[in-house]
Order: C-alpha cells, then structure tokens, then sequence
C-alpha cells in the first residue's frame, strides 16, 4: 500500500496591518512626536523670548537684565529640556513595569497638559520662570516616551515587522522636527506675539494622543508576561494581527513566560555582572554614545550661519532649516522600509562611514571658506549630506531579550542625556 500524501502546509495567515499601523500612529503622534516637535520650536521665538526676560526683569526691578544674564536666563530655558529628558528617561523603566506601556504613555500626557497651562500664560502673568519650568515638564514627558513607545510597539509587531514598527519612532522624531519647523515660521506661529502659543501648541499632540491610544489594545507581552492574564493577551493578540490564528504567536509568548518565570526585573548595575549580557550592554554603551557624539545636532546649530554665508537672504534661512528636517524624514522612511532586509549593522557602519567623510569635508570646507568663492556652497551642500546620512543608520534601535529590557532601558536612556550632543 503506497504512503498517502502528506497534505500541503498551510501558508501563514497574512496579517491585516490596520490596527497595528494605528497603533504606531497614536502612539507615536503623542511620543517621539513630541521629542521632535519640542526640540525644534524653541529656535524660533528665541529673540522674542530673550526680549520678554529683560521686558519682565525690568517691570519687576526698574532696570534691565543685563545682557550675559539674559544669555544666561535663555540657555536654562533650552537646558532644562535635555535635564527633563534625563529625568523622565529614569522613569520611563518605573513606569513601563507599574503601569504597563500603554497606561504610562497615556499618564505621560500629564506634563504635557501642565507645561501647556505654564507656556499659554507665561505672557500674561509676566514669568519668565513659567516658561522655564514648561521646558522641564516637556523634557521629562519626552524622556518618558522616547524609551517606553519603542517597547510598546516593538511589543505588539509580529517578528517580521518588528524593526520596521519600532523604526517609526524615528519616523515620528524626524516627523515633529519638521512640523515644529513649519509651525515656527514667521508666517505662522513664529511672530513676537505668538510665541506662547507655540509653545503651548506641544498640547495638540498630546489630546490626539488621549483621544485614541486609550481604543488600541495593550502589549500583548506586558499583559501575559507581567500581568499573567491569557485572555485578554489573546484578545489584543487577534485585534494587532487582523485574525483569529494567533495560537502559535501565544505559545512563543507563553514559552518566554514560563522562561521568565523565577526571574525579577534587573537593576542597571546588575547588568554588567550578568556575563551572558554584558557583550548586550557594552554594546549599547558603545552605540548610545556613538549616536549622542556624532555631531548631528551641532550641524543644526551650524545650519543657519553656513547657509547665510552662501548666500542665501536672512528672511529665506527659516525655509532652508526646514529643508534640513525633511532630509532627515526622508531617510527615516528609508530606514524604515529597508531595515528589515538589509539589517542594522549594515545601516549602522555605512551611515557612520558616510557621516565621517561629509564631517571631514565639512570641516575643511569651514577652515577655508574665506579662501574660495566656492567653499559655503560646499559646507552647504555637506550639512544636507550629513543629515541624510545621520537618517540612514544611527537612528536604528538595538533589539536585547526583553525579560530584562525595562531596565535595560533605564540604562540606554539616561545616557543619552549624560553625554553632549
């Protein structure tokens, strides 16, 4: 009797994308969205905001601010931003293992409703101290969602998307620079008047955030692994994927359980002395520090001088940033879209190469632009180049086993805010 046929396998169901791509959208829109948004829209009422310090100081005492002081009064005002990122990043590993990373996305908006309130009155009640403290609670919102949204979503992706979900935190960061570029012209909210409101503006985000996150499901690992509930992990499970076959997903999910079961959260110092991590941690030192020491925010702060020295007028510089911004979005979505198949590393050490050489020819371009005609065209042309090569690789995440990721995350957090950019 001739052996029967085995039957053919069964294709794996295709996942239905529309909710976990809303996922992404909601999570981030109120996450790294902010990030980027709250970095880029303090550069342009930076005359206005100088001018109302020394308006305020001189109501309040009868003279002016000298004016290293107000110097002084505007670099805390865009210091505390950073020194809130730090904070929060401390949080962030708390939060995501109390409350769960949806939760504490949602809680997070808590700083932004109240350093809303601080900016939108700060005119009125005539404190420069107002604004100050806003730039705080903006930093520690977004110190806390910068490391919580990557895990929540990297959480909730099936294997084969998971890079390119958690690349859209970098989508979102690129995304809010832009937008708080094109907010913060002159045509805009970028006048003398308006500057409170743009600075108050970061709420908007943050109610979109609050209106829609809370309709999408948990992380389906946080809701078995940390709160052992099956039912509603299988629930979420069906709702991110589109289907009701998700019993291989659960059983990859359960068997990380029972893997973890025994084992508590790690403190950070406990992660050099577990030997199967430390090659993990080392690296995340090595490539935290390489992305804050690379010199990609120093090239922002260079952008506006080089492109005057091109030539380009003082009232048309403002639109040349936003050409900045848009390079950087542009090679997120690459990134995003590519990673998957070409792989971090690749991305990593080719941006990195293509960053070293523009920084070198930047800088020559710099010691010798008083000598040729040509060379601010060129320190010009090396600023979009560097920034598209910045897009291309470091923003990339490093993927570690994720029993222990919250605190892990409270390591490649903070140093991000320990080393100058």
């Amino acid at each position: 009797m001739e052996d029967e046929p085995e039957p053919p396998l069964q294709p794996r169901p295709q996942i239905q994308g529309r909710v976990l791509f809303l996922t992404a959208c909601a999570a981030g829109i109120g996450g790294t969205f902010q990030f980027g948004y709250n970095l880029s829209i303090i550069n342009a009422p930076t005359l206005h905001i100088q001018e109302f310090t020394n308006e305020t100081w001189w109501a309040r005492t009868g003279w002016p601010l000298p004016d290293h002081l107000v110097l002084l009064v505007w670099s805390l005002i865009v210091s505390l931003y950073p020194l809130g990122c730090l904070f929060g990043a401390l949080l962030a590993g708390p939060f995501a293992i109390k409350l769960g990373r949806k939760k504490s996305l949602l809680v997070n908006n808590v700083f932004v409703v109240a350093a809303a309130i601080l900016f939108g009155f700060s005119r009125r009640a005539g404190s420069f101290e107002m604004v100050m403290l806003g730039r705080l609670l903006v930093g520690i919102s977004a110190g806390v969602s910068m490391n919580i949204q990557p895990m929540y979503l990297g959480e909730s992706a099936p294997k084969e998307l998971r890079g390119a979900v958690a690349m859209t935190s970098a989508i979102f960061t690129a995304l809010g620079i832009v937008m708080g570029q094109v907010v913060g012209l002159r045509e805009l909210l970028g006048g003398p008047q308006a500057w409170p409101l743009l600075l108050a503006s970061c709420l908007v985000p943050g109610v979109l955030q609050l209106a829609s996150l809370p309709l999408l499901p948990e992380s389906p690992r946080y809701l078995l692994i940390d709160r052992g509930d099956s039912a509603t992990c299988l629930a979420a499970l069906q709702r991110l994927r589109g289907t009701t076959e998700v019993m291989v997903e659960l059983a990859e999910l359960e068997e990380e359980r029972a893997a973890c079961q025994g084992q508590r959260a790690q403190r950070p110092w406990e992660l050099f002395q577990d030997g199967a991590l430390r090659r993990q941690v080392i690296s995340l030192v090595v490539l935290g520090s390489a992305m804050e020491l690379c010199g990609n925010d120093s090239i922002y702060a260079y952008a506006s001088s080089v492109f005057r020295e091109a030539g380009v007028p003082q009232e048309k510089v403002q639109y040349a940033i936003v050409g900045t911004g848009c390079c950087e979005l542009l090679t997120a979505f690459i990134s995003c879209m590519v990673i998957d198949r070409v792989g971090r590393r690749v991305l990593l050490m080719g941006g990195y190469c293509l960053m070293t050489c523009w920084g070198s020819v930047f800088t020559v371009a710099l010691c010798l632009q008083s000598s040729f005609p040509w060379m601010p065209y060129l320190a010009m042309f090396c600023i979009f180049a560097f920034i598209l090569s910045f897009g291309i690789g470091p923003g990339g995440t490093v993927p570690f086993r994720l029993c222990a990721f919250p605190w892990r995350l409270c390591l490649w957090g903070p140093l991000h805010w320990f080393l100058p950019p």
